[in-house]
């Protein structure tokens, strides 16, 4: 059997071709060598115990990498940094983790804001009672012989039951899912240092880098604000474990927020890698106070828990009412099962209900970007990011489901709905509730700031908001942004210096969730347009799973507050409009979504636009303008594009001469100068230029190939062929049309652009030509329009003058005159332009 081999050779041109951005060149690759890089953060994460090395192992920490690229990955290619230090579990697992930890403990939802903040010991019980999450802050009430308790929160099991509480959290961490599949796509398909920008363009990726890092910093200092709370309730003067250590006020508060968010700041500014060791050390902190509860469930025997006096509801000063711990029992579970929603004794008696449940819950996944703002320092971002974000997904989803179970298993429904603070006088140990408080809200707000200043960086490197973030760009040191460490910092303290911080607080959620759509949006945009150059190496990825992130995050964001909700796509929208308007960044060719959305519906359309149905009562001019020279044409220019009508309006021009004369085409050089001059102008029109042996054949090409589908040019407008001394329309002092931005402009054969013939230089085409262009276009079965002494009309003085009434139209066909038929199709298309041209602003008090 004989086998041929066929060799394909494929060229591609360097100019205009899909490589003509890959990093090849000094220029780029200087400018890559140049990127701020932690070089002197190669410290070992962890001790190389057996344990933890087994661990980092799982999570392909030590696994051997080539770590001789810069970090920049085109099109999922799995190169990395030598001056990246942080590996899986370190970079995206703890810090997503404990972010999702954190929001359990510490966030509320409520009826309404009130100015004082939780008790946190309640804030851990709830957690391991599934009762969680948005943000409502409410004042204390002290007793001396009962801690304080919140006003507003939502209580899960004791109101859900077992079985609606799982379901609610199925359905909420399928949304999760989802949105984690499209920052997987992202992170897989390119740049993941900038990785939002990159893909989606500077509107789309500035404006929710702009948001993310605003809920960063809101985060950062409720979360100190949270730990705060923490040391004073359990060390203040009337303490839970400690009492008289800490003073307390409004001002002996913000001094202790102060101090921790200075101790953050000291953190970040050591660098990426003590916040790995940090983040692994807290998380491990978290992990045995949960082990602890959970140990906690199986060995504690049944026992009668206090219901707090604040409990209006049920308690009473002549009898002092206590619920039940069983213990696990199948009869305790059994009575779980099922919903049974009661009052809320925190918030005057208020029913709870399946909305407010679920809108408490979910608000409690926010935190899975948390490894993803740390792409600038991971070894392999396109690897680390989705195995860490969906490992730490898959255990705090275990978490809350195991402590769901035995919380339903142990306590009676009395005492999960009237006390929220049972599970301190259960634990075997209560002071580990105390430190799984403060140091999940610590760590919490470490991941905050240290994200929030990642952010900021990549926001001034990418340009977004010009010089206003310069100061960020250049301050960097040994890979670390100083600069925006301390403004992220700074932004912190200030914002606890807002004595109604908690006004600002509600929205946080919303700008998390916001920012999951916009990625659900952009990635579900990015597939739809089938661009060639999105196909991120995450397999689970589909648009089904973009589309159902971006409507579940869509409506969880309503569910939670509609109003702030509101607020915040408008705010998201303006951000969009006015990046795309100020942005220095929109200069940038990075590549952006909409061209691509905008490509595809195009193209659909142009599909279903069909010649043959045309019909004449929907008839709109196309015009082809044929342009010697745009310097004396300019007047013309804008004239034919006023008698367009929303139709097609091409510019087109012939160069004249042999391609093989010349080393590249010379359209290509000329092109983006002719996009400028119909900026200039402020016309709407496309540019069609060719190369031709003659005027005359390229006018031909032209009228055969400028348009595309049902959008082709029917009528053909060309000046008159006559020995006027053409005008310099760009050099006139009178000319409205004046502009240096054609200047000293040269073309690839060397030529000045749009040179000006004098009156002696002979023209490239002769009469008969010209005559036969007109006989082309009439063979061609195209409209022809002739136009003279265009160099004379002057709209600033018609506008000025008011002797100027009439324009005459004269409907003669001087091409086949006919008296037996005066309104023949010629005279009526002369009409139909003039009465085209009458509809135009300028022209209809003429």
């Amino acid at each position: 059997m004989r086998v041929s081999t066929f060799l394909l050779k494929m060229l591609a041109s360097e100019i205009g071709s899909t490589n003509q951005d890959v990093i090849t060149t000094e220029q780029e690759t200087s400018s890559i060598a140049e990127r701020p890089r932690a070089t002197n953060e190669k410290a070992p994460l962890i001790s190389k115990s057996h344990i933890f090395k087994s661990i980092s192992t799982f999570f392909g920490m030590n696994r051997s990498q080539d770590l001789t690229h810069d970090g920049y990955i085109e099109f999922g290619v799995n190169t990395v940094s030598s001056g990246r230090t942080l590996g899986t579990f370190a970079g995206v697992f703890s810090p997503v983790a404990l972010s999702m930890f954190s929001a359990l403990l510490f966030l509320r939802v409520g009826t309404k804001v009130q100015r004082d903040l939780y008790s946190l010991e309640q804030w851990f019980s709830n957690i391991l009672l599934c009762d969680t999450l948005y943000i409502q802050v409410s004042k204390l009430h002290h007793d001396s012989s009962t801690p304080p308790l919140p006003r507003q929160c939502r209580f899960i099991v004791g109101n859900a039951g077992l079985l609606v509480t799982l379901l609610q959290f199925i359905i909420a961490y399928s949304i999760l899912l989802f949105t984690v599949a499209s920052v997987c796509a992202v992170s897989t398909n390119g740049a993941v240092e900038v990785m939002i920008s990159r893909t989606l363009g500077p509107e789309f990726g500035g404006s929710i880098g702009t948001l993310f890092f605003l809920a960063n910093i809101v985060s950062s200092a409720l979360y100190i604000t949270g730990c705060t709370e923490g040391l004073v309730e359990n060390f203040g003067p009337s303490g839970y474990l400690v009492t008289g250590a800490l003073p307390d006020g409004q001002w002996w508060r913000f001094l202790y927020c102060s101090l921790l968010n200075f101790l953050s700041l000291l953190v970040c500014l050591i660098g990426a890698t003590m916040f790995a060791k940090t983040s692994v050390v807290i998380l491990a902190s978290v992990c045995i106070c949960l082990l602890s509860a959970i140990i906690s469930f199986l060995i504690e025997d049944p026992k009668e828990i206090s219901i707090p006096d604040a409990n209006k509801v049920v308690q009473n000063e002549t009898y002092h009412v206590f619920g039940n711990y069983t213990g696990y029992t199948v009869q305790t579970l059994q009575n779980n099962l099922y919903p049974k929603y009661g009052k809320d004794y925190t918030s005057n008696g208020d029913f709870v209900t399946f909305a407010t449940v679920f809108g408490v819950l979910f608000s409690g996944v926010t935190g899975i970007m948390a490894g993803a703002n740390m792409s600038g320092e991971l070894r392999n971002p396109a690897r680390n990011i989705p195995r860490g974000t969906l490992s730490a997904v898959g255990f705090t989803f275990i978490c809350y489901l195991l402590l769901s179970f035995l919380t339903a298993s142990t306590c009676t429904r009395f005492l999960l709905q009237n006390n929220f603070l049972f599970m301190m006088p259960i634990n075997v140990w209560p002071p580990f509730i105390t430190i799984g408080i403060i140091t999940a809200t610590f760590s919490a707000s470490l991941s905050n700031l240290i994200g929030s200043s990642r952010i900021l960086e990549a926001l001034a490197k990418d340009n977004v908001f010009g010089f206003i973030l310069d100061f960020v760009a250049c301050g960097t040191w040994r890979g670390n942004p100083i600069a925006a460490v301390l403004s992220s910092w700074l932004l912190v303290q200030l914002m606890m210096l807002i004595g109604s911080l908690n006004t600002i607080a509600q929205i946080n959620s919303v700008l998390f969730l916001l920012s999951y759509l916009a990625t659900n949006l952009a990635c579900l945009g990015l597939e739809i347009a089938s661009a060639p150059n999105f196909r991120p190496s995450f397999k689970y990825f589909t648009w089904h799973t973009a589309f159902i992130g971006l409507l579940g995050t869509l409506v969880m964001m309503f569910v939670i507050n509609i109003i702030y909700a509101s607020l915040s796509i408008v705010l998201c929208l303006l951000l969009v409009v006015l990046l795309h308007l100020f942005s220095p960044s929109k200069t940038a060719n990075w590549g952006s979504i909409s061209q691509a959305l905008i490509f595809h519906q195009v193209r659909k359309y142009l599909l279903l636009l069909d010649s043959r149905k045309d019909h004449v009562k929907f008839w709109r001019p196309q015009i082809l303008l044929m342009v010697g020279n745009p310097r004396s044409c300019c007047p013309l220019i804008q004239f034919v594009n006023d008698l367009k009508k929303s139709g097609l309006y091409i510019l087109g021009h012939v160069k004249v001469g042999n391609m093989s004369d010349f080393v590249i085409d010379p359209t290509l050089d000329e092109y983006t100068h002719w996009l400028t001059l119909i900026d200039h102008l402020k016309v709407k029109a496309f540019v069609e230029l060719t190369v031709a042996q003659s005027v005359r054949e390229g006018l031909q090409h032209l009228i055969r190939l400028s348009g595309l589908g049902a959008m082709k040019p029917n009528t053909i407008v060309l000046g008159f062929f006559d020995d006027e001394v053409p005008i310099d329309f760009f050099q006139n002092d009178d000319s409205q049309y004046k502009t240096s931005l054609f200047k000293n402009l040269r073309t690839c054969d060397n030529k000045h652009l749009f040179f000006l013939r004098s009156p002696n230089h002979e023209k490239n085409f002769d009469g008969s030509q010209f005559v036969g262009m007109i006989a082309d276009t009439l063979k061609m079965r195209k409209n022809i329009c002739v136009c003279r002494h265009f160099h004379n009309l002057n709209k600033t003085m018609m506008a000025k003058s008011s002797s100027l009434e009439y324009i005459d139209v004269w409907p003669i066909n001087l091409f086949q005159p006919d008296d037996n038929d005066p309104f023949d199709t010629t005279s009526l298309f002369m009409l139909q332009l003039a009465c085209i041209l009458k509809m135009v602003s300028f022209y209809n008090q003429m």
